[in-house]
């Protein structure tokens, strides 16, 4: 037991003995680390309350109808009818026709769950909400860390667990909470190959797993894809080596190699080149169509014609990846053919993007999310940019690839679900503004060292 000296004003020569602070005579001190996981325990649980409220049906809640078509082409592959709808629905899909329309990566997952455990959306709702809460902060802090250090990380990963855009669709059979966690994966990794000294560059492996990340992240959805060049001309500017050529040869050959069955299939089925899914003509023919005029309707209004409907007649006659293409091609037509009305229609999809405010055209559920969540949020991420204008060599690959990300919605179709990975990422430096602002009223250091 240690002696400790006099307390100055004493009548009497006293000395005080050390208690441990489990005594009862004294109160317990708060333990940083258990407030930190409970916190995070608790965004968890949120989630799983998420999920057991949507229960074990499939039905057309606000902002996620497309779990609909999930749950059903899903429910199909387990029954052996393979990628297809059973009757004639979205976009444009003939009833018993294999389609390439839907994730491939997700309609996996989902099928796996069905097959395993039988049509039970419930449990397929548990198991994604459990990955969601506790690898989405993770990530974030992850990415938070290196990015702006420590303090920011575990800022964001708190932020990350009670967003309640990601709780809400943390139980929605969609791809939107494995699209945030392929894409914060994606950005990590490319951030841990660009932060090496020269003296010891990355190793091939290194290279291969951020293959496999782009890989990934391009199965569940696509266009995760298209800013993925900028990140690697990027590695090729801060360091123009013949190492970096080689682990982005490697790179691209690992994402192929994943590419490669299913553009196969695609071949097999449409007797031309697909990629992976056929989507981008429909989105993009649909998202410029003269219907709009200059102001984007994300949703179009009830007494005017379906999206299937827009649909030139001359056109539907085409099976699913010649529609793509053709719609593609007049989508750009309409793009040529009055560039002035293009352009204030993708400025007025900003407003249907970065929407934070109450709506009353959306239903309360919608509205509180909303504004409890990018309402709330949006500041402390605009400040967070700021703040981290001295670290932009390290940032901009994080800059390059949410701008451009944000960039090929505006220009073609804005939805605040959309946005969504765009949050995933911009709650990072939320959480460099939230440690900022936390040294600037209780100075640096204040709070405890939390080991992670």
């Amino acid at each position: 037991m240690t002696i400790a000296p006099a307390l100055p004003g004493n009548d009497r020569d006293e000395t005080i003995s050390t208690m441990p602070p489990d005594t009862g005579f004294l109160p317990r001190q708060p333990n940083p680390r258990r407030a930190f996981l409970a916190l995070l325990g608790l965004g968890l649980l949120l989630r799983l309350a998420a999920a057991l409220y949507m229960g074990d049906k499939v039905l057309p809640l606000p902002g996620i109808w497309d779990q609909l078509s999930y749950d059903e082409i899903a429910w199909r592959v387990v029954n052996g009818h393979g990628l297809s709808l059973a009757q004639d629905g979205w976009p444009y899909t003939r009833a018993n026709v294999p389609t390439s329309f839907w994730s491939f990566l997700y309609t996996g997952f989902l099928s796996a769950v069905y097959g395993l455990v039988g049509h039970h959306p419930l449990v397929a709702r548990l198991i994604q909400a459990l990955l969601a809460g506790v690898l989405g902060p993770w990530l974030a802090w992850r990415l938070g860390k290196r990015l702006l250090g420590v303090e920011a990380g575990r800022a964001a990963a708190l932020l990350s667990s009670f967003y309640l855009y990601f709780v809400y669709f943390s139980a929605a059979l969609m791809t939107e909470t494995f699209t945030i966690l392929a894409i914060l994966t994606l950005l990590e990794r490319a951030l841990a190959l660009t932060d090496r000294p020269p003296e010891a560059p990355a190793a091939g492996r290194d290279w291969a797993i951020w293959g496999l990340c782009i890989g990934v992240a391009g199965l569940i959805r696509q266009v995760a894809l298209l800013p993925v060049p900028l990140l690697a001309l990027w590695m090729l500017w801060r360091r123009p080596t013949r190492a970096t050529w080689l682990g982005l040869t490697l790179s691209a050959a690992v994402a192929l190699a994943l590419f490669l069955p299913f553009t196969l299939r695609n071949y097999r089925i449409f007797h031309r080149p697909v990629l992976l899914n056929t989507n981008a003509g429909f989105a993009f023919f649909w998202a410029n169509h003269p219907v709009h005029g200059t102001n984007f309707m994300p949703i179009l209004p009830d007494d005017g014609p379906t999206y299937q409907q827009l649909i030139p007649p001359e056109l539907r006659h085409l099976d699913e990846a010649g529609l793509n293409d053709a719609l593609m091609a007049r989508g750009l037509g309409f793009v040529a053919a009055d560039p002035a009305r293009y352009i204030k229609l993708t400025v007025s999809r900003v407003k249907a993007y970065f929407m934070f405010w109450p709506s009353p055209e959306s239903g309360r559920l919608s509205n509180l999310v909303r504004v409890l969540s990018f309402g709330l949020a949006l500041p402390f991420m605009l400040y967070g940019l700021w703040l981290s204008r001295p670290l932009w060599r390290r940032s901009m690959p994080v800059y390059l690839y949410t701008g451009s990300y944000v960039m090929l919605h505006l220009l073609s179709w804005a939805l605040i679900r959309y946005r969504l990975p765009v949050d995933g990422v911009l709650l990072v430096f939320a959480g460099g503004a939230v440690a900022a602002l936390k040294d600037r009223w209780f100075g640096p250091g204040v709070a405890a060292e939390v080991k992670v």
